[in-house]
């Protein structure tokens, strides 16, 4: 048995582990095992105590799925973390090249988080989530209560599913086990992509 709560909003957004090359890689699709672990402390901040629980480990979310209706770019100004000098009447000013990235943001994403406990389930159902960003809230919506993973398998979306660097591809690096690589290997069920909830 499986409990899963569905988490909606407005908005939601992925910070990509590869900034300017994001366009190649599309990693703002899917959740790496550093945010699920992250949403997962806190939902239950008991997490939080080493001396108890392994850091770099996901304890309680045993699956999870994410949809969305659609993308929407915005730019982002940078500065780079080199300063050069630039001269002005023989003056030398430091200042930071400029440049300009383009990120998405999903609109009306759907996310499904997993429970093998019924316990766990109720409390998460209780709380709001981020994804990456806390502006983006994400409010539970729903508490289903599946019978097995292959039910669970019928909801449509992106999921990275965690494994070794000979099963996947390197996915970033795990800020809570001291930046050691994560991989993974995504699977997308049925079509990811929603229609708008106010689609004609």
């Amino acid at each position: 048995m499986l409990y899963v709560v569905k988490y909606t909003g407005p908005f939601g957004y992925i910070k990509p582990w590869t900034a300017v090359r994001d366009s190649e890689t599309y990693s703002q699709q899917f959740l790496t095992p550093s945010i699920v672990e992250g949403i997962e402390k806190k939902l239950f901040p008991e997490l939080l105590d080493a001396s108890h629980y392994a850091y770099g480990k996901i304890h309680k979310i045993k699956r999870h799925r994410l949809n969305y209706t659609g993308l929407s770019e915005q730019q982002e100004r940078t500065q780079s973390k080199g300063i050069s000098l630039t001269v002005v009447d023989k003056r030398k000013f430091p200042s930071r090249e400029l440049s300009i990235l383009k990120r998405n943001v999903m609109v009306e994403p759907h996310l499904y988080l997993a429970f093998v406990e019924q316990e766990d389930a109720e409390r998460a159902f209780a709380q709001h989530i981020c994804l990456c960003r806390n502006e983006d809230i994400l409010l539970p919506e729903e508490l289903l209560e599946l019978a097995d993973e292959a039910d669970f398998d019928e909801i449509e979306g992106f999921e990275l599913l965690f494994c070794s660097e000979a099963e996947g591809f390197k996915v970033g690096h795990n800020r809570f086990a001291f930046g050691e690589a994560m991989y993974g290997e995504l699977k997308i069920f049925g079509n990811p992509i929603r229609q708008p909830e106010n689609y004609f």
